[in-house]
């Protein structure tokens, strides 16, 4: 009878407020079907003691409240016999059953009682093991979902220091260009500056041979013309 014992707790159970406070919804929801397939065991094996209990408890009933009305019978049969001393006995008989229906109804009342605590408990356990079932397809997409986006953040990040090494990298090139560029311009400003004396010698330089070469190449080419 342990399992009646945690009727209120089992009744007072709100299954969806604990998923929703626990830290991890997908681990817990699977220790709640455990537990629900545990009591549910339980409040089965229970129920089929309980219900003999309460068949028991119903046949004795209806067996004493038989003997009572014929009990009371037999004192109506004495009476009107003439035998007042056994009417007094059979309604003396009469008085105790009735004692003891009392007792045995009340034995009943307890029997119907239990049973309807696991009516109760065997419902709530079968509804709340059907709406964990629902929501455990529910969670489990929803932590795949958070799974998915973590790994997908992850590589975010990695992809993102990627980045940042390459747009380093270019700057590292951008400095290098300019180093290079700055050494060019200060390689032509360390260049000795010229006073103009070496053009000015070339102005005066005998170029004869060379025009005299080219006159005697356009003489021929006018006498071959005709000109």
């Amino acid at each position: 009878m342990d399992i009646l014992k945690r009727f209120k707790d089992i009744m007072s159970a709100n299954i969806n407020a604990l998923l929703d406070k626990a830290e991890n919804p997908e681990k817990m929801i699977d220790q709640y079907i455990r537990d629900i397939e545990s009591d549910l065991g339980k409040v089965k094996a229970e129920t089929a003691s309980i219900m003999a209990n309460e068949k028991k408890a119903k046949r004795e009933l209806d067996e004493c409240s038989e003997e009572i009305e014929k009990m009371q019978k037999y004192a109506e049969k004495a009476l009107l016999a003439g035998n007042e001393n056994d009417a007094r006995l059979f309604l003396q008989k009469k008085n105790s059953l009735e004692n003891e229906y009392n007792s045995l109804k009340q034995n009943y009342d307890i029997a119907v009682a239990n049973s309807e605590k696991m009516k109760e408990m065997h419902d709530k356990l079968v509804k709340d093991m059907a709406s964990l079932k629902d929501r455990r397809d529910t969670i489990k997409a929803k932590m795949a979902m958070a799974k998915a986006q973590e790994k997908m953040n992850k590589m975010g990040s990695s992809i993102s220091g990627i980045s940042n090494s390459m747009s380093n990298f270019d700057k590292m090139e951008e400095k290098a260009n300019r180093m290079y560029d700055e050494a060019v311009a200060m390689s032509e400003l360390n260049k000795p500056v010229s006073d103009g004396i070496d053009e000015l010698m070339a102005k005066y330089d005998d170029n004869s041979s060379t025009n005299s070469k080219i006159d005697d190449e356009l003489s021929a080419l006018k006498a071959k013309m005709g000109l």
